[in-house]
């Protein structure tokens, strides 16, 4: 499974004397002219609400509206260049399965958690502080697409029904779509509670390879382990042990039940609980966090 390594903490520092923002990029991507696409990270920006100099690339409640927009301008000039005519392409995430075909004429506040265009000059954008983003390129009909995964995104296969979406609207084939899945949670990092296993065996008949239990040596549930009890059959459960989810390979396995090929699907290797320090992770940081994006787009010829 071809995976990125993070980018590394050397970045070149602009004429202002403020590092640039970091972008993570698929290498093999780099050889189509036309395509643009990033994920970015929490470094080198203009927010300071939650402790240091941070890329902050969504509205949450605790930041400003001017300095995230900031934000996005260093980000986008970091990606782009400073003469770019580029924005930011959004949807109002409700962790769904609806996916939306956009132009420069769509609302900018359409619900939905997918986006699709064949239009040249868009940046679609998905925002994440520990789901899954997932970027999309057919290069044979310079489509590309953006999906955020949470679990419950991934249940509903949001990233299947993506490309099934692709194939039907532009007669994408498959096998010449590549994928990339982003920075998000890892299975190390991502318990789930008995509820979200019984929604993914209903779905998936691979459901119990997705999931592991991690011993827990947390003193306390080792004294009172009577205050840990679950609703699952004694001798099912262990009481320092907690079930894991990988949400990447949920999302490699929609991708290949959907057509892809293996080796055209590439996975960002670093967990956003275990790397705080340059990844946001909403879980990790107790709801406490700005967002990154990861985003995808067409230049114009």
């Amino acid at each position: 499974m071809p995976s990125l390594r993070a980018p590394s903490a050397s970045t070149k520092r602009s004429v202002a004397g403020i590092a640039k923002p970091e972008i993570i990029q698929v290498p093999e991507w780099n050889g189509y002219s036309r395509l643009i696409h990033g994920f970015s990270t929490r470094r080198h920006g203009h927010s300071t609400v939650y402790g240091g100099s941070d890329l902050n690339l969504g509205f949450t409640s605790a930041d400003s509206r001017r300095v995230v927009q900031s934000n996005r301008t260093a980000f986008l000039n970091a990606l782009l260049g400073r003469k770019h005519c580029f924005d930011l392409t959004t949807a109002s995430q409700i962790h769904s399965d609806i996916i939306h075909v956009v132009d420069a004429r769509s609302s900018p506040t359409q619900k939905g958690d997918g986006l699709i265009t064949p239009e040249p000059g868009l940046l679609l954008a998905i925002q994440v502080a520990d789901c899954v983003p997932v970027l999309a390129y057919d290069p044979e009909n310079q489509v590309v697409a953006a999906f955020h995964a949470g679990w419950r995104g991934t249940v509903k296969r949001i990233v299947d029904k993506g490309v099934g979406t692709m194939r039907l609207r532009f007669g994408s084939d498959p096998q010449n779509i590549e994928a990339a899945i982003g920075p998000c949670i890892h299975q190390c990092c991502y318990a789930v509670g008995d509820d979200v296993v019984e929604e993914f065996r209903s779905q998936f008949a691979y459901a119990d390879e997705l999931f592991r239990d991690v011993y827990d040596k947390d003193p306390i549930k080792l004294r009172y382990p009577l205050l840990f009890m679950t609703a699952r059959a004694p001798g099912h459960f262990n009481i320092n042990s907690s079930v894991h989810l990988d949400l990447v390979e949920a999302n490699r396995r929609q991708l290949l039940d959907a057509g892809l090929l293996p080796e055209n699907i590439r996975v960002v290797s670093d967990c956003t609980a275990c790397n705080k320090d340059y990844l946001w992770s909403h879980r990790a940081e107790s709801g406490f966090a700005g967002r990154m994006v990861a985003v995808i787009g067409i230049r114009p010829r």
